[in-house]
């Protein structure tokens, strides 16, 4: 019997260079990775689009938070720049109103009334507790305000050393009042008319920015929709299911805070603009009347000081009353300030009649000063009442900017802190309506 010999085993050699490329040629296919897998055929494009469909829910959400959070910041930051430019404005209508203390205080002589006296030291007072106030407030605002307390010293070391000549009958008196009146005019107000203008840009920045936030929702709502409709569209298209309703729900959800987050800015962004060209535009007009009404009994008295050469502040004194009436017309609403002034007026030309017609300079004073007669007009009265009325309509408009602010911002819904909750459920909402498709084809 022949006994066979088995082959040898084989042994691995590598491909051949025909081999490898046959392996290469186009048309074969390459092995697929988990994720090309995951996304392939009609199961695969469900997954697609609950990606993308959670992704801008949930992005959709990040928008309607960031545009109540955008409007909300504003109207909290117009309601505190309007107080800080209250209390700027506030600051420049006790500055000169001192300076007319002082002014009409140096036309006595000697001693001057006590009572005007300290009215000149509580707006002093009132003016230094408002700079430290509005410093604390906004530190944007600091050195402007440092700088304007450095001037007040020089101010009030000037209306000092004019009082005391003045008590003594020294002529030299009057020069100190006017370089006190100088300092104030010159150094003081320039800078508080800079905060105020600084201050004024801000509100406005922010009254403008409140409807920002409405772009937010608007156009995070309809590009959200837009996915989950053309979603829904395409499932009823392939599946034959012409309702899905996790996935309508989440599209209902995602309309309603579409709808009530518009509706809620577009009412707040419309209430800021109401109160903008309303109180907002009040409180500036009363503010200016004010400061120029106070500008112009200063230059009142200053006229009589310089007896028969002050007509630069008889000239000054006429463009402060020219803006106190411009102001007043701007006033929304009725407003007795302005019969007020007109009385004021009346006095004024009485004094202008007896210190330039009749040449009783010894009359215009007095009634300048409130101490003529009965039958003559009184002109510190007059001035007082429009000062007292205009001040209570002053501290009403303020008062409205920032309760309408306010109510403004109470009137937004909590979309700002519920916004990424609601786009994370419509998030779920979408991954719940496509699994039960998806478990059709397992």
């Amino acid at each position: 019997m022949t006994q066979t010999q088995s082959a040898p085993p084989a042994t691995w050699s590598p491909p051949t260079p025909q081999q490898t490329a046959a392996l290469q040629r186009p048309g074969t296919p390459a092995p697929r990775g988990a994720v090309a897998q995951w996304f392939e055929g009609t199961p695969g494009r469900m997954r697609a689009f609950l990606v993308l469909a959670a992704a801008i829910s949930v992005v959709f959400g990040l928008c309607a938070a960031q545009g109540f959070n955008q409007s909300d910041g504003a109207l909290q930051r117009a309601e505190a720049n309007a107080a800080q430019l209250v209390r700027i404005q506030a600051i420049h209508t006790n500055l000169v109103s001192a300076n007319a203390d002082a002014t009409n205080a140096f036309l006595v002589g000697g001693l001057e009334p006590a009572q005007q006296r300290q009215h000149f030291v509580d707006s002093m007072a009132s003016a230094a507790r408002l700079v430290a106030e509005a410093a604390s407030a906004q530190p944007a605002d600091r050195d402007a305000l440092g700088q304007l307390n450095t001037t007040l010293v020089t101010y009030q070391g000037l209306i000092e050393q004019a009082r005391a000549n003045n008590r003594q009958g020294l002529p030299i008196g009057s020069q100190y009042l006017r370089d006190a009146n100088a300092t104030l005019q010159n150094d003081s107000l320039p800078l508080v008319k800079a905060l105020v203008a600084a201050n004024e840009k801000r509100v406005d920045t922010e009254f403008g920015g409140v409807g920002d936030g409405f772009w937010w929702v608007f156009v995070g709502g309809v590009l959200a929709l837009f996915i989950l409709i053309v979603t829904l569209r395409w499932l009823a298209r392939r599946t034959h299911r012409y309702l899905n309703i996790p996935i309508l729900a989440g599209a209902i959800v995602v309309a309603l805070t579409m709808l009530i987050g518009t509706f809620a800015l577009f009412a707040a962004s419309g209430k800021a603009t109401d109160t903008r060209e309303g109180d907002y535009a009040s409180t500036l007009a009363l503010s200016r009347a004010r400061i120029a009404a106070y500008d112009a009994r200063s230059n009142e008295s200053l006229t009589l000081i310089a007896r028969g050469s002050g007509d630069a502040y008889n000239k000054a004194y006429d463009e402060s009353a020219k803006v106190v009436e411009d102001q007043l017309r701007k006033i929304s609403g009725s407003s007795e300030g302005a019969g007020l002034w007109a009385l004021y007026q009346q006095s004024h030309a009485d004094i202008r009649d007896q210190d330039v017609e009749k040449g009783n300079w010894d009359l215009a004073v007095k009634i300048a000063t409130g101490n003529a007669s009965a039958t003559e007009k009184n002109s510190v009265e007059a001035f007082d009442a429009f000062d007292k009325a205009t001040a209570k309509e002053l501290e009403n408009t303020s008062s409205g900017v920032s309760g309408e602010l306010k109510d403004a911002r109470n009137g937004l819904p909590p979309i700002g802190w519920l916004g990424l909750p609601i786009g994370i459920l419509v998030a779920l909402l979408m991954a719940w309506g496509m699994s039960q498709r998806l478990g059709e084809y397992r």
